[in-house]
């Protein structure tokens, strides 16, 4: 007995996280995120700063990874049937 059965397979898998990050990222184009440093230390008393940053990813990417995630979802869909 196989493990999974008849349900989804690897490759339909990744196709589909491809193509919801690809999208994600064609509708957001960016990402932040936060960082936390120390600014200045005297014995137990610290000061700490945070950042935020942003950054920008190309509409291109987000492309790639719809059309890659379509490819593995077609190929994979024509090897089963």
């Amino acid at each position: 007995m196989r493990y999974g059965g008849d349900g989804m397979k690897t490759p339909t898998i990744v196709g589909v996280l491809l193509v919801i990050l690809g999208v994600a990222i064609l509708v957001f184009g960016e990402f932040n995120y936060t960082t936390t440093r120390t600014a200045a230390k005297i014995g137990p008393v610290g000061i700490t700063t945070e950042e935020k940053r942003t950054v920008p990813v190309s509409p291109m990417v987000g492309g790639a990874l719809v059309v890659g995630g379509a490819i593995l979802l077609f190929a994979n869909r024509r090897l089963r049937t």
